[in-house]
Protein backbone atom coordinates (compact mmCIF):
# COMPACT_ATOMS: atom_id res chain seq x y z
CA UNK A 1 0.00 0.00 0.00
CA UNK A 2 3.22 2.09 0.55
CA UNK A 3 1.43 3.81 3.67
CA UNK A 4 3.41 4.17 7.04
CA UNK A 5 2.87 1.47 9.47
CA UNK A 6 3.87 1.94 13.72
CA UNK A 7 4.49 -1.26 14.51
CA UNK A 8 5.87 -2.10 17.97
CA UNK A 9 7.74 -5.57 18.35
CA UNK A 10 8.32 -7.86 21.38
CA UNK A 11 11.91 -8.49 22.97
CA UNK A 12 11.60 -12.24 22.10
CA UNK A 13 9.52 -14.43 19.44
CA UNK A 14 6.02 -12.83 18.35
CA UNK A 15 3.73 -15.24 19.68
CA UNK A 16 1.62 -13.28 16.99
CA UNK A 17 0.82 -10.10 14.68
CA UNK A 18 -2.20 -7.87 16.18
CA UNK A 19 -3.49 -5.40 13.99
CA UNK A 20 -4.54 -2.18 15.04
CA UNK A 21 -7.49 -0.23 13.66
CA UNK A 22 -7.88 2.52 14.73
CA UNK A 23 -11.03 4.74 15.25
CA UNK A 24 -11.86 7.28 12.20
CA UNK A 25 -11.48 10.61 11.55
CA UNK A 26 -11.15 12.68 14.62
CA UNK A 27 -11.51 10.36 17.02
CA UNK A 28 -8.35 8.56 15.88
CA UNK A 29 -6.18 11.40 16.77
CA UNK A 30 -7.60 11.29 19.97
CA UNK A 31 -7.20 7.84 21.03
CA UNK A 32 -3.66 7.05 19.36
CA UNK A 33 -1.74 7.73 22.45
CA UNK A 34 -3.79 5.36 24.25
CA UNK A 35 -3.67 2.59 21.29
CA UNK A 36 0.27 2.90 21.42
CA UNK A 37 0.40 2.40 24.95
CA UNK A 38 -1.52 -0.85 24.11
CA UNK A 39 0.95 -1.76 21.47
CA UNK A 40 3.68 -1.69 24.12
CA UNK A 41 1.49 -3.63 26.43
CA UNK A 42 0.98 -5.96 23.96
CA UNK A 43 4.65 -6.48 23.18
CA UNK A 44 5.59 -6.88 27.02
CA UNK A 45 3.32 -9.66 26.75
CA UNK A 46 5.25 -10.97 23.57
CA UNK A 47 2.86 -10.17 20.84
CA UNK A 48 4.17 -7.72 17.51
CA UNK A 49 1.08 -5.33 17.17
CA UNK A 50 0.95 -3.01 14.05
CA UNK A 51 -1.24 0.17 13.39
CA UNK A 52 -1.33 1.36 9.84
CA UNK A 53 -1.95 4.92 8.57
CA UNK A 54 -4.54 4.61 6.14
CA UNK A 55 -5.35 5.85 2.89
CA UNK A 56 -5.71 10.00 3.08
CA UNK A 57 -4.91 9.69 7.03
CA UNK A 58 -1.92 10.97 9.48
CA UNK A 59 1.12 10.41 6.87
CA UNK A 60 -0.87 9.28 4.00
CA UNK A 61 0.39 11.54 0.67
CA UNK A 62 -2.72 10.50 -0.59
CA UNK A 63 -5.63 12.92 -0.44
CA UNK A 64 -8.41 12.09 1.84
CA UNK A 65 -11.19 13.14 -0.95
CA UNK A 66 -9.80 10.45 -3.03
CA UNK A 67 -10.95 8.09 -0.58
CA UNK A 68 -13.62 5.57 0.13
CA UNK A 69 -14.95 3.51 2.80
CA UNK A 70 -14.24 0.36 0.51
CA UNK A 71 -10.53 2.00 -0.30
CA UNK A 72 -10.03 1.82 3.36
CA UNK A 73 -11.38 -2.13 3.82
CA UNK A 74 -9.23 -3.02 0.72
CA UNK A 75 -6.13 -1.20 2.19
CA UNK A 76 -6.29 -2.93 5.72
CA UNK A 77 -6.94 -6.45 3.75
CA UNK A 78 -3.62 -5.78 1.96
CA UNK A 79 -1.70 -5.01 5.35
CA UNK A 80 -3.08 -8.03 6.95
CA UNK A 81 -1.95 -10.08 3.69
CA UNK A 82 1.70 -9.34 4.18
CA UNK A 83 1.83 -10.12 7.89
CA UNK A 84 2.91 -13.47 8.66
CA UNK A 85 1.89 -16.13 11.51
CA UNK A 86 -1.09 -16.15 13.22
CA UNK A 87 -3.06 -12.96 13.07
CA UNK A 88 -5.81 -11.23 15.29
CA UNK A 89 -7.59 -8.07 14.66
CA UNK A 90 -8.38 -4.96 17.13
CA UNK A 91 -10.65 -2.69 16.15
CA UNK A 92 -11.85 0.44 17.87
CA UNK A 93 -15.03 2.62 16.80
CA UNK A 94 -15.52 3.17 13.23
CA UNK A 95 -12.50 0.86 12.68
CA UNK A 96 -14.95 -1.88 13.57
CA UNK A 97 -16.66 -1.08 9.63
CA UNK A 98 -13.15 -1.98 7.80
CA UNK A 99 -12.03 -4.53 9.45
CA UNK A 100 -13.97 -7.98 7.91
CA UNK A 101 -12.22 -8.24 4.52
CA UNK A 102 -8.85 -8.90 6.60
CA UNK A 103 -8.18 -12.66 6.97
CA UNK A 104 -7.58 -13.25 10.81
CA UNK A 105 -7.35 -15.95 13.48
CA UNK A 106 -9.96 -13.69 15.29
CA UNK A 107 -11.34 -10.47 15.85
CA UNK A 108 -11.95 -8.15 18.98
CA UNK A 109 -14.20 -4.98 18.52
CA UNK A 110 -14.43 -2.18 21.08
CA UNK A 111 -17.34 0.13 21.17
CA UNK A 112 -18.07 -0.33 17.56
CA UNK A 113 -20.41 2.53 15.68
CA UNK A 114 -22.38 2.94 12.72
CA UNK A 115 -21.08 4.77 9.86
CA UNK A 116 -24.69 6.30 10.17
CA UNK A 117 -23.83 7.63 13.46
CA UNK A 118 -20.65 8.43 12.90
CA UNK A 119 -21.74 11.09 9.89
CA UNK A 120 -24.03 12.52 11.49
CA UNK A 121 -21.95 13.26 14.54
CA UNK A 122 -19.70 14.88 11.40
CA UNK A 123 -22.13 17.39 10.23
CA UNK A 124 -23.67 18.21 13.67
CA UNK A 125 -20.24 19.46 14.41
CA UNK A 126 -20.04 21.59 11.38
CA UNK A 127 -23.51 23.07 11.77
CA UNK A 128 -22.15 24.10 15.26
CA UNK A 129 -19.01 25.46 13.77
CA UNK A 130 -20.95 26.91 10.68
CA UNK A 131 -23.04 28.94 13.43
CA UNK A 132 -20.44 29.62 15.81
CA UNK A 133 -18.83 31.47 12.51
CA UNK A 134 -22.17 33.56 11.62
CA UNK A 135 -22.91 31.16 8.73
CA UNK A 136 -26.15 29.13 8.33
CA UNK A 137 -26.04 25.49 7.89
CA UNK A 138 -28.20 22.31 8.46
CA UNK A 139 -28.10 18.55 8.64
CA UNK A 140 -30.10 18.39 5.16
CA UNK A 141 -28.27 21.71 3.66
CA UNK A 142 -24.91 19.88 4.23
CA UNK A 143 -26.32 16.12 3.70
CA UNK A 144 -27.46 17.80 -0.04
CA UNK A 145 -24.20 19.36 -0.73
CA UNK A 146 -22.14 16.21 -0.06
CA UNK A 147 -24.22 14.45 -3.20
CA UNK A 148 -22.50 16.83 -5.66
CA UNK A 149 -18.86 17.77 -3.94
CA UNK A 150 -16.54 17.05 -1.11
CA UNK A 151 -17.72 18.41 2.30
CA UNK A 152 -15.22 19.52 5.04
CA UNK A 153 -16.21 17.82 8.22
CA UNK A 154 -14.29 18.17 11.26
CA UNK A 155 -11.09 18.75 9.29
CA UNK A 156 -11.68 16.46 7.25
CA UNK A 157 -12.59 16.78 3.33
CA UNK A 158 -14.92 13.40 2.45
CA UNK A 159 -15.84 12.64 -0.76
CA UNK A 160 -19.27 11.97 -2.09
CA UNK A 161 -18.51 8.38 -2.33
CA UNK A 162 -17.21 8.56 1.36
CA UNK A 163 -20.18 10.53 2.80
CA UNK A 164 -22.60 8.15 1.09
CA UNK A 165 -20.53 5.05 2.05
CA UNK A 166 -20.36 6.22 5.33
CA UNK A 167 -24.45 6.66 5.43
CA UNK A 168 -25.05 3.00 4.77
CA UNK A 169 -22.51 1.01 6.71
CA UNK A 170 -23.09 -1.24 9.39
CA UNK A 171 -20.42 -3.11 11.75
CA UNK A 172 -20.39 -6.80 9.91
CA UNK A 173 -20.82 -9.76 11.59
CA UNK A 174 -17.26 -11.92 11.45
CA UNK A 175 -16.16 -14.48 13.43
CA UNK A 176 -14.50 -15.50 15.90
CA UNK A 177 -15.29 -12.57 17.30
CA UNK A 178 -15.30 -10.90 21.38
CA UNK A 179 -17.51 -7.50 20.84
CA UNK A 180 -16.09 -5.28 24.09
CA UNK A 181 -18.42 -2.18 25.54
CA UNK A 182 -16.58 0.34 27.39
CA UNK A 183 -17.05 0.56 30.99
CA UNK A 184 -18.09 -3.10 30.98
CA UNK A 185 -16.04 -6.47 30.30
CA UNK A 186 -12.83 -5.61 32.46
CA UNK A 187 -12.18 -2.50 30.10
CA UNK A 188 -12.78 0.50 32.05
CA UNK A 189 -11.95 4.14 31.37
CA UNK A 190 -13.35 7.51 29.81
CA UNK A 191 -14.53 7.67 25.99
CA UNK A 192 -11.38 9.14 24.78
CA UNK A 193 -12.78 9.73 21.24
CA UNK A 194 -15.33 12.00 22.34
CA UNK A 195 -12.64 14.39 23.81
CA UNK A 196 -12.43 18.01 22.70
CA UNK A 197 -8.07 17.12 22.83
CA UNK A 198 -6.21 13.97 22.53
CA UNK A 199 -6.07 12.13 25.80
CA UNK A 200 -4.17 9.75 27.56
CA UNK A 201 -5.36 6.60 29.52
CA UNK A 202 -2.93 4.29 30.84
CA UNK A 203 -4.89 1.97 32.75
CA UNK A 204 -7.58 1.54 30.09
CA UNK A 205 -4.56 0.49 27.75
CA UNK A 206 -3.66 -1.92 30.14
CA UNK A 207 -7.39 -3.50 29.88
CA UNK A 208 -7.24 -3.39 26.40
CA UNK A 209 -3.94 -5.18 26.03
CA UNK A 210 -4.81 -8.12 28.97
CA UNK A 211 -7.97 -8.57 27.10
CA UNK A 212 -6.74 -9.09 23.57
CA UNK A 213 -4.16 -11.22 25.00
CA UNK A 214 -6.78 -13.58 26.91
CA UNK A 215 -9.13 -13.66 23.96
CA UNK A 216 -6.00 -14.28 21.53
CA UNK A 217 -5.96 -18.16 23.67
CA UNK A 218 -9.67 -18.66 23.17
CA UNK A 219 -8.79 -18.06 19.70
CA UNK A 220 -6.00 -20.28 19.28
CA UNK A 221 -3.15 -18.57 19.78
CA UNK A 222 -0.70 -19.73 22.45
Amino acid sequence: MGEHHLRIEPAGASRATILIVPPLFEEANRTRRTLVLAMRALAAQGFAAIMPDLPGQNESLVPLEHVDLAGWQAALAEVAADIDGPLLVASLRGGCLIDHQVKAAGWWRLAPVGGASLLRTLIRARVSADREAGVTSSLESLTETAQREPLLLAGNRLSPAMIAGLGSAEVQPIEPLRSVALGADGIAGTPLWLRAEPGEDAAMAEAIADDIASWSAICGIN
